[in-house]
């Protein structure tokens, strides 16, 4: 039991450390890759090639002044960023990185825990990280801040079900809600071939679910300033801003965990093939940012309610009958 309980304190650990060493650098990667797009240098002066520029904006964040608004609802101000960034990093106790292997003599699995609904815990964390974005916009006694949790909560809200309309159609596929199982059931056929349409639906709702460009009309500057983090500054602004990055890389985990095989591929290590199916839709991410335009908030929920839902919908149909015709 103890040793049990050690792994499980250091594999723990070892998740957090590169989650978060992941978060600070996507943020470098991306100011380079956008200048890049916009025929700019980017971030070059802090270390070699740039490299330290993470550090430094840690260390401004830390130390910058820790400013509160008049009249703001200290507690939930202060645990909202929390919810956050909490919430981002729990996801990965169900997340396969990769099968088994062997260290010292001792079987070790690349995940924290293999539940039988660890998709469902997946959606369960997500829904809980957007209390975190609500309560952050309620809490700042700031309208701007208001308007832009709400518009949050109805887009997370609205484009999640078209997510978990996607998720639905590959359990169905898989027969189980367990995410290492999914992964082994795509040894000899990914299921992107077999959920071309959910794959689709499932992109552009994390797109909006990550509250990113074209999506990313919480934080509207034209409109709102800058959203619901709009009263936050110093390490709770960084808490806001790791939960963000962090949740690009979850979904880009999600996508290749669900459609693309996970660790499964030819002649690479298993971890590598994870690493960069997951750095591939990390890109995308970025690139998309620096490609379209902010679309309106009305077009957003018309997009959503009235083509990716209805889509969603009409896939889980043909996914059961071609699972009912398969079992007969």
């Amino acid at each position: 039991m103890t040793a049990m309980l050690v792994e499980a304190a250091l594999k723990s650990a070892t998740v957090i450390v590169l989650l978060l060493t992941t978060f600070a650098y996507m943020t470098l990667l991306e100011r380079r890759l956008l200048g890049k797009f916009q025929v700019r240098i980017g971030p070059n002066r802090v270390g070699p090639f740039g490299l330290l520029q993470p550090l430094a904006d840690g260390v401004k964040l830390l130390f910058k002044e820790n400013f509160q608004p008049a009249r703001v609802d200290g507690v939930i101000y202060l645990v909202a960023p929390m919810i956050s960034m909490t919430m981002a990093l729990f996801v990965y106790a169900v997340i396969p990185v990769g099968p088994e292997v062997v260290l010292f003599g001792r079987r070790i699995t690349l995940y924290l825990a293999d539940v039988n609904i660890g998709i469902l815990l997946v959606l369960a964390a997500s829904s809980v990280g957007v209390y975190g974005i609500i309560l952050g916009g309620w809490a700042s006694n700031n309208k701007y801040a208001l308007l832009g949790s709400l518009r949050s909560s109805a887009q997370l809200i609205s484009y999640e079900l078209a997510l978990g309309l996607a998720v639905l159609s590959v359990v169905l596929s898989a027969g189980t809600l367990s995410l290492v199982e999914i992964v082994r059931a795509q040894e000899r056929l990914w299921f992107i071939a077999l959920q071309p349409l959910g794959f689709l639906l499932f992109v552009v709702a994390a797109i909006a679910e990550t509250n990113r460009a074209p999506f990313d009309l919480p934080e509207a500057e034209q409109e709102l300033v800058a959203g619901y983090q709009t009263e936050y500054g110093g390490f709770k602004f960084a808490m806001f801003y790791a939960g963000e990055y962090i949740g690009i890389v979850t979904m880009s985990a999600l996508i290749t965990t669900l459609f693309l095989g996970g660790w499964n591929g030819p002649l690479l290590p298993p971890v590598l093939w994870f690493l960069l199916k997951t750095f591939v839709f990390i890109f995308f991410f970025i690139w998309l940012r620096a490609t379209l335009p902010r679309v309106r908030h009305d077009q957003l929920m018309a997009f959503g309610w009235k083509l990716l839902v209805p889509a969603g919908l009409a896939n889980i149909a043909i996914t059961a009958l071609w699972v009912v015709l398969r079992q007969g």
